[in-house]
């Protein structure tokens, strides 16, 4: 392996792990405050990269800058937070919160599968790419590699931000600390007179809005067809799964050693790339079953 392309394959590496580590943080938050695993989060995602693409090309258009994708990125994050993740956890979710672990999946499972027929009816099945945001930042040349701005600059710099904001959120501001409180006692979070409803819609919303912004972000890199809020379930699974469940720095990292490991396969090893993650996955849990990150719980009887 030459010096271009181990660099090829660190930049793939470190794009490739902030993108699924925005995905996972709002998968993580979600289960570390609510004990949901939401399957459904994957179609979250897809349907932020299809509503990105869609209100990219409507704006382009018209005849506005391609400047404008960045901001409409956010919008379709918010709205697919606001439109989508607060009524499936204001008229489904609450209805199932003390109910068998197993049932909850399949509820999600279920809201997962009906988003993927939705996306079909809208969107249809054919592929949409729409790459103005990646065009409009243009290229960085390092030691001889020219790679694209968006990928190698943005979407790293943004995950970190997206990190130490949501942790600084959370140990620092007043919403945050009740957040933190429903989350370690619920009961007794409610008998001191928070909303513990609230408090949960809340995180399911801001859970929702990262997956939407996981999707609008990756939606100038790659095709936009049926079928990847699957692909990206899987891998935000084993990148929590990995680091510990409700560990939120832990997924930064997991994130990072999955995507360096799984393009540094792409580069070595083309015919296993796609196993790697869940490789390294299964390694790690053979040694550690709570994670790399995770701390053995007694379990209640």
């Amino acid at each position: 392996m030459n010096l271009t392309i181990f660099l090829l394959a660190l930049f793939d590496g470190i794009s490739y792990a902030a993108l699924v580590f925005i995905v996972a943080l709002g998968l993580t938050l979600i289960f570390g405050v609510m004990r949901i695993l939401n399957v459904a989060h994957g179609s979250l995602y897809a349907i932020g990269a299809y509503a990105t693409a869609s209100l990219t090309s409507y704006v382009l258009a018209l005849g506005f800058a391609p400047v404008l994708a960045f901001p409409l990125m956010l919008v379709s994050a918010v709205l697919v937070g606001v439109l989508l993740g607060g009524p499936i956890e204001w008229l489904l979710l609450r209805r199932i919160y003390n109910k068998p672990e197993v049932l909850q999946l399949l509820v999600t499972f279920a809201v997962f599968m009906i988003l993927e027929d939705v996306q079909r009816l809208v969107w249809g099945t054919q592929p949409y790419f729409q790459a103005s945001a990646l065009q409009a930042l243009g290229n960085v040349t390092v030691f001889g590699v020219t790679y694209t701005v968006y990928q190698l600059i943005l979407l790293p710099v943004l995950a970190v931000t997206l990190l130490l904001g949501l942790r600084f959120f959370l140990r620092h501001t007043v919403i945050g600390k009740l957040i933190l409180a429903t989350t370690e006692d619920r009961e007794a979070a409610q008998s001191i007179g928070i909303d513990a409803d609230r408090v949960f819609l809340f995180t399911f919303v801001v859970g929702a809005v990262l997956a939407g912004l996981g999707g609008a972000l990756a939606s100038p890199t790659t095709s936009i067809l049926p079928g990847m809020g699957a692909d990206m379930i899987v891998l935000s699974f084993a990148v929590i799964a990995t680091a510990g469940l409700g560990q939120i720095e832990g997924a930064a990292i997991t994130a990072l050693l999955i995507g360096l490991g799984r393009s540094f396969a792409v580069y070595v090893w083309p015919e296993v790339a796609v196993l790697v993650p869940y490789l390294i996955m299964v390694l790690v849990l053979l040694v550690r079953p709570e994670g790399l990150f995770g701390s053995p719980v007694a379990r209640k009887i």
